[in-house]
């Protein structure tokens, strides 16, 4: 199951319970801001999530998943990877 455009498991966000969020996949807007850069990217091309792309994975990805604030040292890239059989 894909649980968002970018690769976070969703089932694992803190903010899920206390927003109430139904993931980018869901939702229009992000609860966290205008918009979602990755979010955008993905609906503009077609794609559910980054995995599929054919520029996976771009620097776009690459600068979230390494965010010295909110990346994840590039788990959402490895878990893109699995969701598209890549891994």
């Amino acid at each position: 199951m894909i649980e968002s455009r970018c690769g976070l498991l969703c089932s694992r966000c803190k903010f899920r319970e206390q927003i109430p969020c139904a993931g980018c996949t869901e939702m229009k807007k992000p609860f966290w801001g205008d918009s979602c850069p990755v979010k955008d990217c993905c609906e503009k091309r077609g794609q559910v999530y980054c995995g599929p792309c054919s520029e996976f994975p771009c620097a776009l990805l690459h600068q979230f998943a390494y965010d010295p604030e909110q990346g994840d040292n590039g788990e959402r890239i490895v878990q893109c990877k699995k969701w598209c059989g890549k891994e």
